[in-house]
Parts: structure tokens; sequence; C-alpha cells
């Protein structure tokens, strides 16, 4: 039997018109942005067009509060889009959480990013991988997440995980003729930033001794 916690809830909870909800501290809104603070610090900007609704926090009674520690916090999403990310993630036979380290440094989460050079969506697909892999939407969180994790997957099989990041920033032909990571230094930083989520991110799933 697992003894009740005391877990104070937090100040709103966010409905994406996904299905993913997600806890935060608060939210201010900017323009056609909203601006959710984290619960942990930080914060994390979203386009206004992805979330239903924000509500206040309901604070649980206490037989959901010993539910939930019984069934861990790990199982719980904890980020942005966890649902899809982890199904795109088994599909494709990779860590969800390079594909979270991903998403966050090339569209800090924004569906709707599209960079001038043409890459669209969360994982910011290239015109090229979007019609390889025949995306109808390369906006629709689902479909990019799916055809990211897929274009991954395979330059991971191709160059292995350090070089295949590189591809994935700076195309499959400068890892080719370089014979591994570019000596770009946008490419470079991409990668150690990817690398430095990750790391990160496999941090805090270590219990504390």
């Amino acid at each position: 039997m697992v003894a009740p916690i005391d877990a104070p809830a937090p100040a709103e909870v966010v409905h994406f018109k996904s299905g993913e909800v997600m806890s935060i501290a608060g939210h201010r809104v900017e323009g056609n942005a909203i601006v959710l603070t984290l619960k942990g610090g930080g914060e994390v900007l979203f386009d206004a067009r992805l979330i239903d609704r924000i509500e206040p926090a309901v604070v649980p009674p206490p037989q959901l509060v010993t539910a939930v520690a019984a069934i861990g916090e790990a199982e719980l999403p904890a980020k942005p889009y966890a649902a899809l990310v982890r199904d795109a993630a088994h599909r494709h036979r990779v860590d969800p959480e390079i594909l979270h380290a991903l998403i966050e440094v090339e569209s800090g989460y924004r569906a709707h990013a599209e960079s001038p050079r043409g890459a669209k969506g969360l994982m910011q697909l290239m015109p090229e991988t979007v019609e390889r892999y025949g995306v109808g939407d390369p906006f629709d969180p689902a479909a990019n997440i799916d055809a990211g994790a897929r274009y991954l997957r395979y330059l991971f099989d191709l160059f292995g995980m350090r070089a295949g990041l590189a591809a994935y920033n700076a195309g499959e032909g400068s890892v080719r003729r370089y014979h591994g990571v570019p000596p770009f230094p946008e490419t470079r930083r991409y990668v150690d930033r990817v690398l430095q989520i990750l790391d990160a991110d496999h941090r805090e799933d270590v219990p504390a001794q």
C-alpha cells in the first residue's frame, strides 16, 4: 500500500488540440502566441492555435494522489506531444528523448514554425523530406513527428548517431563529403545542443543516490 503524499497542484493545466495535457505554473499571451511558464522553471512558446483551453488546476483528492504515486511519475506525459513522440519512436526504433531533444532545438515545440529555407513544423522537415515520405501537411504534429522520426532512423542507420544528427542539420551530402560531422560551426553547435539536452534528460531519469 502506498501512503498518501503531499503533492501541491500546478497553477494551471493546458489542454492541447492534439489531446495532450500539460501542467504549468502559469501563462501569458503575446500576440498570436502563448508563453507557458514551466513548473520547474523556464518558458515555452506555442502558437495559440495549438491550444484548446487553459484551466485552473484542481487539487486532486487523496485517493488520486495515492494512485499517481503508485503509478510512478515516469509514466505520466511531461512534455508536449508526448504520446505522438512515443508512438513514432516505437514505430521507427528511435529513443523518444532524442526526438524531444531534436524538436526542442529545431522548433521549440512550435508546430507551425517555418524557417527561411522552407523547413516546416515541429521537426523542421525540409521540402525534399516532405516529398520523400509523402507528408500531406508538414504542420500536422502527428505527420511531422512520424516523418522526422522515420528520417532520423534512416540517418542513424546510415551514419550513426552523431553524424546522423549532423546530416539532419546539414544534409546527407555534407556528411558524406567530410566522412562524418562537417566542420560547420552551426552544425557542430546543433549536434552538441541536441546531445546536451538528451544527456540532461537522461540524468533526470536516474534516481538520486
